[in-house]
């Protein structure tokens, strides 16, 4: 039931594991080229699906280890270019509670997260838009703060900065504003933001809640007009999304998620709507 995220407030106990893995699918028809919001009709609808395992463990009950890594496929309904699949990129982050104090109807808590991800298979980073990811490696570093009322009811936020390396592509020359003789792209840094509103229920079996969230890269260029996405482009996005979670009570220590999001503006991303679901299963190690 205390499946996590690096960007939520859950925290597992210490000594317990919870092993999850997750199945989305996200597809758009849409897409800002720079500011310009358009449709490519060589392209048609770009579907993405992904199968994320992971776990999370309580090291103690303050410090979390969390761990991913996703398999992903890409397909276009059009035109004559082919989907790709294969592993994106692994992920592994350390999670710590901060402060935990009893304010007024309801307790504030605050956590910091340090993550790290990079390529887990050697992927095309600059065939874009069916790419499996940026291929490059990304050292984050988040900070979330909680203020819950005792009866369930919560608000959330929390920011995040992403360094992030450099990728290879397989050509020795390309254009962003100018031309550059090198197979080595810099990947822009960006700050992934948001915010959420939900509430416990049915005696903290049942998690659901309403979320705002968004990206913003600093630096970048924007994609050329008629031209292909690029790993240095800057890409931008806000997007709404909702998320349950259910606690079985038949089967101790198993729980089902489901998610939706819906991008709602962006620049030089695709206005995508996902929907995902997932199961998880926790259990003590060595408690």
């Amino acid at each position: 039931m205390q499946a996590q995220t690096p960007s939520d407030a859950l925290m597992m106990p210490g000594g317990q594991i919870c092993l999850a893995v997750s199945y989305s699918h996200d597809a758009w028809s849409q897409y800002w080229e720079g500011t310009l919001k358009r449709e490519n009709g060589n392209i048609g609808t770009l579907t993405r699906e992904m199968v994320m395992p992971m776990f999370a463990l309580g090291i103690t009950d303050r410090i979390n280890l969390i761990a991913a890594l996703p398999w992903m496929r890409t397909r276009a309904s059009a035109g004559q270019m082919a989907g790709v699949n294969g592993l994106q990129d692994w992920g592994i982050w350390l999670k710590a509670q901060g402060f935990s104090v009893q304010a007024g109807p309801g307790r504030a808590e605050g956590f910091a997260a340090l993550g790290f991800s990079a390529p887990a298979s050697n992927y095309l980073s600059d065939y874009m838009p069916f790419s499996l990811g940026l291929g490059c490696p990304d050292l984050s570093l988040r900070g979330i703060l909680k203020y819950e009322l005792n009866g369930g009811a919560y608000l959330r936020g929390q920011a995040g900065f992403h360094y992030r390396g450099i990728t290879t592509i397989e050509r020795s020359y390309y254009f962003t504003t100018h031309g550059i003789y090198t197979d080595q792209v810099d990947v822009p840094n960006a700050l992934s933001y948001g915010g959420a509103l939900g509430t416990w229920m049915l005696k903290r079996s049942l998690r659901a809640e309403f979320s705002l969230d968004g990206l913003h890269t600093f630096g970048g260029f924007d994609i050329r007009r008629q031209d292909m996405g690029f790993p240095s482009n800057r890409m931008n996005l806000v997007q709404i999304g909702f998320r349950a979670q259910y606690y079985l009570p038949a089967v101790r220590g198993l729980g089902i998620t489901a998610a939706a999001s819906q991008v709602l503006a962006g620049r030089n991303a695709g206005q995508s709507s996902l929907l995902s679901g997932g199961l998880t299963w926790q259990f003590g190690v060595w408690k």
